[in-house]
């Protein structure tokens, strides 16, 4: 059953191997918010994944006001080896975390640090073998009233 709330956009379905792959998932996921309980460290899988209500930037900026929407998204990484909070308690299951970005500071090859940035000076920073992210949209897209800010950036901006 499709969802008549808001127009169809085409899901996406992203896979990072490298840092340019991540900075292109990264810029989808700008804004995106997730609940802390819907994030979740697997060590026994080598694996963090999150559930997050991914904001379109795409669809906004061609469209406009209009075509502000949301969607569900799963990300997962692979190849996980530790994570790190900062600022995040996992007691606080109901807390709204709103990415901001995510990127790799790399290590001894391919090893590295993915660091997923949160509003709040909240982190998770992952210590992973290689960059492996999966990035896909699960279905529901429902439209939002607004698009988010960012401080210092005037409004019609690229990345706003």
């Amino acid at each position: 059953m499709r969802d008549t709330t808001a127009p169809a956009m085409t899901p996406l379905k992203l896979i990072a191997l490298d840092e340019e792959d991540l900075a292109i998932l990264s810029s989808h996921l700008q804004d995106a918010v997730v609940r802390v309980e819907d994030i979740a460290y697997l060590p026994g899988q080598k694996r963090l994944a999150a559930v997050l209500n991914r904001f379109d930037w795409e669809k906004a900026t061609v469209e406009g006001g209009e075509a502000y929407q949301r969607r569900r998204t799963a990300l997962r990484f692979d190849r996980v080896l530790g994570a790190k909070l900062k600022n995040i308690k996992l007691t606080a299951r109901d807390r709204i975390l709103s990415l901001l970005a995510v990127s790799f500071e790399p290590g001894e090859a391919p090893s590295g640090k993915v660091t997923l940035f949160f509003s709040g000076d909240a982190s998770i920073l992952l210590d992973v073998e290689c960059i492996e992210a999966e990035l896909k949209d699960l279905g529901p897209v429902w439209r939002t009233r607004s698009k988010p800010q960012h401080p210092g950036v005037e409004p019609g901006d690229a990345g706003s």
